[in-house]
Parts: structure tokens; C-alpha cells; sequence
């Protein structure tokens, strides 16, 4: 039995760092597989926009948390009533 892959967004293909943390939590993988292939894209975006390598593998950590708290986008600000 072939395991499903994870989903890319709409332009950008997940990186490695965060395939891997989605491969590793089922709840994130299902979320991450709900939302629209934009909302991927968006995902995908904010987390390689980052320079320092510690804020990327905050960013990927909180990729996985906040699709788990039900957030469907990245969210801009921290003042976000979403987060």
C-alpha cells in the first residue's frame, strides 16, 4: 500500500523541513491536506521568508501548530485575533 504524498501549494513545492514536520504529525498532515492549494502556497511562503535558520524551524513548528488550532492561513501580525 503506497502512502500519500504530502500536497504542494499553487507555485511553490513544500521544502524539505516542512514535509518533514507534516510526515510526523498526522493531525497537521490532515489539516495541511483540507486547506485550498493557495492557502499551501501561503504556508509555504511564510515560512521560507525567513533568513535565520532558528526562526525558519520556529516558523515551520508553528505551521504545524496553528493548522492543528484550526487557523487555515498564516496570519500577518501578531495582534491577529487568530492566533
Amino acid at each position: 500500500m503506497a502512502k500519500k504524498g504530502i500536497s504542494d501549494g499553487v507555485v511553490h513545492n513544500v521544502p524539505a523541513d516542512l514535509r518533514k514536520a507534516l510526515a510526523a504529525d498526522k493531525m497537521a498532515r490532515t489539516k495541511w491536506e483540507d486547506i485550498t492549494p493557495l492557502a499551501r502556497n501561503e504556508w509555504i511562503c511564510w515560512t521560507t521568508s525567513v533568513k535565520k535558520p532558528e526562526t525558519r524551524k520556529q516558523h515551520v513548528e508553528r505551521v504545524c501548530s496553528e493548522l492543528k488550532e484550526g487557523m487555515r492561513r498564516p496570519c500577518c501580525w501578531a495582534g491577529c485575533p487568530h492566533r
